[in-house]
């Protein structure tokens, strides 16, 4: 029997008889344990033994699940062969389950491929809900727990994004190489008190870019069989159709690299007396004793979790910053505004802009802005929870796993269902947020803004994300940098003329 995936093409030839047999057995064991229980959310109907398997999407998954929601409700089940997943479309929902019974709703699902082949199943955000977990999230936790907590970072933020003006003045053909370059920078000098090195490349931002972009395919649903057929992992390396372990395996050595290297540079610059504050530094010299492996283990995996998971998605969201000022310019036009009344004047001058009087004018700031700054900026607030709102970089969030059966308005949510919150859906609900697919800050402004986004976007529960304070910074002051020093405008093909317009939406993933 022979299956293919839609994105890395992945071929297991298996006997059908087997693999048959299996799912039957898992099948008999499933309904033996059923036979009185209440029935799952709705969905749409499945096939025999193959279950939904055929009506799951390949490509911008949430649109499908969002269409799914508005036919059949906020909770949505499906099962493919023996294996129960929930979608959830209704904040409410969410924080009933995620929030209010986390005891049940913590946990991680197996992810094959990404989890149990590569290695990231040690990574803060994909660690199984138990004691290595809570390890990790305290340390993380003490680094960037709360506002107060960040803004000693302050500082790294605002000259980290200096350095990204700079960049962009020189080659602002290379935008996306720049964002990557600055999100990268701030991370690795707050968890590893590393500088990053100017020029195209530098070693460890490359490492994981990597690592990064290697889990966003092993992720994403389609990408290998594996992923959906765990019982594949048995499969030895040799056996015809198992060439995902050797992809894992190469893939995997990625993500190693960028677990153990910033790591053994922290130590060796403590070894030399050379090395500046940061969070690693900070908890092994406060150490009074040598560290246990475990204890070392948690380390690592705290301060690689906060490079990786920062790396791509404030990445993601900065760059979406860039697209709507350039679909919007009125909304550009009254950030920078709001920016020279706060922070500057209009000066005469040799620009080709022109005053009242026909006087060339051009701007002048007395400085840049600063995150302290921010409350003076109810605005430019705002466009950055409208970029936080419209773009949601991981539009299904990370799934959740019930590690007990649970009853919720009168429908049974099966120990191991794989539930996932559709936050895409919520943060483009016509009823929270009217005209949603329209960039319009000025929803969050007066005396009854929309709901903040941020309640969304970072998750629920106990696996809120962790950096939450951390990203929202580094977005506002990027924001509110490139606004105060640049006009975004479209750029124009050099052969016509005739302007480029970037597209709305997003690429697919897991990441998008």
């Amino acid at each position: 029997m022979r299956f293919s995936s839609n994105s890395n093409w992945v071929y297991i030839d298996i006997p059908l008889g087997a693999l048959a047999l299996y799912y039957v057995v898992r099948l008999v064991r499933d309904y033996q344990r059923s036979r009185h229980r209440l029935p799952l959310p709705p969905g749409p109907r499945g096939l025999p033994l193959l279950g939904n398997l055929l009506d799951m999407p390949k490509e911008k998954d949430w649109e499908t699940f969002a269409k799914w929601n508005e036919e059949y409700g906020d909770l949505v089940s499906v099962r493919v062969f023996n294996q129960t997943f929930v979608f959830i479309s209704s904040p409410l929902v969410a924080s009933d389950l995620f929030d209010r019974q986390s005891s049940i709703y913590s946990d991680r699902p197996v992810l094959p491929m990404a989890g149990e082949l590569m290695g990231w199943k040690n990574s803060m955000g994909f660690t199984p809900y138990g004691s290595t977990w809570r390890k990790i999230r305290r340390l993380s936790h003490q680094l960037l727990g709360t506002p107060g907590r960040v803004e000693v970072f302050h500082a790294h933020e605002e000259m980290e994004t200096v350095k990204l003006l700079k960049r962009l003045l020189e080659r602002p053909e290379a935008l996306k190489e720049h964002l990557r370059k600055t999100a990268g920078a701030i991370i690795l000098r707050i968890s590893y008190g590393y500088q990053v090195k100017e020029g195209p490349r530098d070693p460890f931002v490359d490492l994981v870019n990597l690592a990064v972009e290697q889990v966003s395919q092993a992720l994403a649903p389609g990408s290998f069989l594996v992923n959906l057929v765990p019982a594949l992992l048995h499969l030895p390396e040799w056996f015809p159709g198992a060439g995902f372990k050797q992809i894992a395996k190469e893939w995997g050595k990625s993500l190693s690299d960028t677990v153990e290297k910033p790591y053994e540079y922290v130590k060796e610059q403590m070894a030399s007396g050379t090395n500046e504050t940061s969070f690693v530094s900070k908890l092994l010299s406060d150490s009074e004793k040598k560290l246990d492996s475990e204890e070392e283990f948690a380390i690592k995996w705290a301060a690689q979790s906060f490079y990786a998971a920062g790396s791509d998605t404030t990445v993601g969201v900065i760059y979406e910053f860039f697209k709507m000022m350039v679909l919007y310019p009125d909304v550009q036009a009254k950030a920078q505004e709001e920016l020279d009344r706060v922070l500057g004047a209009w000066e005469s001058d040799s620009s080709d802009q022109c005053n009242e009087d026909g006087e060339k004018k051009t701007r002048k700031l007395e400085r840049l802005p600063l995150i302290k700054d921010r409350p003076h900026l109810p605005y430019v607030d705002a466009l950055v929870k409208e970029v936080f709102r419209i773009f949601i970089v991981v539009p299904m969030g990370v799934p959740h796993m019930a590690t007990e059966d649970n009853i919720y308005k009168g429908y049974f949510i099966p120990k191991g269902a794989i539930c996932f919150a559709n936050i895409w859906k919520m943060t483009h609900d016509p009823v929270t947020y009217p005209d949603p697919m329209t960039f319009n800050p000025e929803r969050f402004l007066g005396p009854n803004p929309q709901k903040d986004p941020r309640e969304l976007m970072f998750g629920f529960g106990r696996r809120i994300c962790a950096g939450l304070h951390l990203a929202d910074l580094s977005v506002f002051i990027s924001c509110a940098m490139v606004l105060a020093t640049f006009n975004i405008d479209k750029a124009y093909d050099e052969t016509s003329g005739a302007a480029l317009i970037p597209e709305e939406g997003s690429t697919s993933g897991a990441v998008v």
